[in-house]
């Protein structure tokens, strides 16, 4: 899973939406547009964005592709967040800082 094309699929909040109501139930793209009031097209676009990232899996019922959220991918994000949460962050020493303590970026231990 690629983290970055993951936010970026989520950050779109009509991809968000389809993702919230494929969490709940699975759907076909025109139950999809249905519910959001968008083309056929449109769901089937922001579809493929949520499969490309990972995060959908699709079952073939009859003629229509069903689709569901891959909760394990979820997961994982979630996970990836966690990590995020337990990086330490660095402190400068007022030691380090040249002149007045409210110049940011004076900072002699980051200066490359």
């Amino acid at each position: 899973m690629e983290t970055i094309k993951v936010f970026k699929a989520l950050a779109d909040e009509t991809r968000f939406k389809i993702l919230l109501l494929l969490l709940q139930h699975n759907y076909c793209v025109r139950a999809l547009s249905r519910k959001l009031g968008l083309t056929e097209s449109a769901i089937s676009q922001h579809l493929k964005v949520l499969r490309d990232a990972g995060l959908l899996v699709g079952e073939k019922k009859g003629y229509y592709m069903h689709y569901d959220v891959d909760r394990n991918a979820l997961r994982s994000l979630a996970s990836k967040i966690e990590e995020l949460t337990e990086i330490k962050r660095e402190v400068c020493s007022s030691e380090s800082i040249e002149g007045s303590k409210n110049h940011y970026g004076n900072c002699k231990c980051h200066k490359s």
